[in-house]
């Protein structure tokens, strides 16, 4: 059973900073004894150990095996109780989505993926996001347990204060629906919400390819194009949360390119998954892709996946079409590279897993277009984690590090528990979050019944 701690105990500012700091080095592994905690937070033994004793009076921490002894007697390693709290998460695509529930190190315990027209609108698409989340509960999480947080990736501009898409070019209805109160009520825990880009961004950079960089691209190339921004080892979303959305970038000066958002001419019109439908369709129709157009002899439209497959298959026009998106790409990526000078340029997404063609055209034109000293390091390389295990997880990173945020984690620790507290929806800020790595706390949730 979980001691709880009286607020009053926790009142003091410096004691509730020592207390996160020791937790933060348990949780990220830097510190797994008393004198390496001692060592790297600057406190004295005593006060490790009434910090060390009151984390493990909140089922947060606990003692491991014995450590390697220096000489003396070997000390007891401290473990993070990962397993502590369940985080749940789902990562909404334009025409899928995958929803899972994690441990506080967003390890996943069940994932669930299934296609979903996120064009089906709000009300439809949030009861069956509802409807998986409570079976993956069912099938993982003790009876009774409460959830700790949720996360929500999105495939649209989301103001990350709020938590409200707005204007998303592909999410009709969805402009400023209410998704963290409406899950928040439904959970009765606090909720997140971020574009999918982002959660990506912030999947690689705790478990993929931006492991050990401070300064990193995450591009994902599907049905639109967006970037992730990794600054410092922390996600960059600027002011209101839409930073590295440069599919909205203006590339072409032709009044007959018209984007999704309603501007002219924009990288995600001449080169995402729309554009090479369109164009692949076009192609088809005119004859000169026979593989294009065996698929459009069946009636259904041609997707940018067909197009991919095609020229995996050798196809010369498809195979110049994801050329063609590549140099795009890499022209709109070489400006960003020589502005933000990052160590490492991660591709990811559904168009981006095309093969060999685009990712060779893209690299050419960042190399060929940035300055040479922002390229001199510079790494690009395809991501490694699909779309939606990949967000998902991310948006459960996005979730814990909002839990053990500077300013959510006070309002929390005192009762030991941040379960059952909608309302105290803190944004978790990025400054927050520069070394949360991924955390724990205690079962106990509450059925909510509609």
């Amino acid at each position: 059973m979980t001691v709880r701690l009286t607020p009053s105990a926790l009142a003091d500012a410096e004691q509730l900073d020592n207390l996160r700091a020791v937790l933060d080095l348990v949780r990220s592994g830097e510190a797994v004894t008393r004198p390496e905690l001692s060592r790297l937070s600057g406190l004295g033994r005593t006060v490790v150990t009434q910090r060390v004793n009151q984390l493990m009076s909140l089922g947060l921490i606990s003692d491991g095996s014995l450590g390697v002894s220096t000489g003396g007697r070997a000390p007891r390693e401290l473990r993070f109780r990962a397993e502590a709290g369940y985080i749940l998460a789902v990562q909404l695509g334009a025409a899928s989505m995958s929803v899972g529930v994690t441990n506080l190190s967003a390890e996943p315990l069940v994932l669930r993926s299934e296609p979903w027209n996120i064009a089906n609108g709000p009300e439809e698409t949030l009861q069956r996001v509802e409807e998986l989340f409570d079976e993956v509960l069912e099938g993982s999480v003790p009876p009774g347990t409460p959830v700790w947080g949720v996360g929500v990736g999105l495939p649209g501009p989301v103001e990350f204060s709020t938590g409200r898409p707005i204007a998303p070019p592909i999410m009709p209805g969805w402009d400023g629906y209410p998704i963290r109160e409406r899950l928040s009520e439904r959970y009765r825990a606090p909720v997140w919400v971020d574009n999918d880009v982002n959660v990506l961004a912030l999947n690689e950079l705790r478990a993929g390819a931006a492991q050990g960089h401070e300064d990193v691209i995450y591009v994902k190339i599907g049905t639109g194009i967006g970037a992730g921004l990794v600054s410092g080892s922390r996600l960059h979303r600027g002011s209101q949360g839409c930073a590295g959305d440069i599919g909205h970038i203006a590339v072409v000066d032709d009044p007959a390119v018209v984007c999704r958002c309603g501007n002219i001419g924009c990288l995600e019109a001449v080169a995402g998954g729309g554009a090479l439908s369109r164009d692949g369709t076009i192609a088809a129709q005119a004859g000169r892709s026979p593989l294009l157009a065996e698929v459009l002899a069946t009636g259904r439209p041609i997707e940018a996946s067909d197009v991919v497959a095609a020229a995996g298959r050798g196809d010369p026009v498809c195979v110049e079409m994801l050329t063609s998106a590549g140099r795009r790409v890499g022209d709109a990526l070489a400006t960003l590279v020589s502005f933000f000078n990052p160590s490492r340029v991660i591709v990811g997404g559904g168009v981006a897993a095309a093969g060999d063609s685009l990712l060779a055209a893209l690299k050419q034109s960042v190399y060929r277009r940035s300055l040479p000293l922002a390229t001199r390091d510079l790494v690009i390389t395809r991501s490694l984690i699909d779309d939606g295990p990949g967000g998902m997880r991310g948006a459960a990173f996005m979730a814990i590090d909002g839990l053990f945020s500077t300013r959510y984690f006070a309002s929390w620790i005192a009762a030991g528990s941040p379960a059952h507290s909608p309302d105290q929806n803190g944004t978790g800020t990025d400054a927050d979050a520069q070394a949360v790595r991924a955390s724990g706390q205690r079962p106990n949730r509450q059925p909510v019944h509609h």
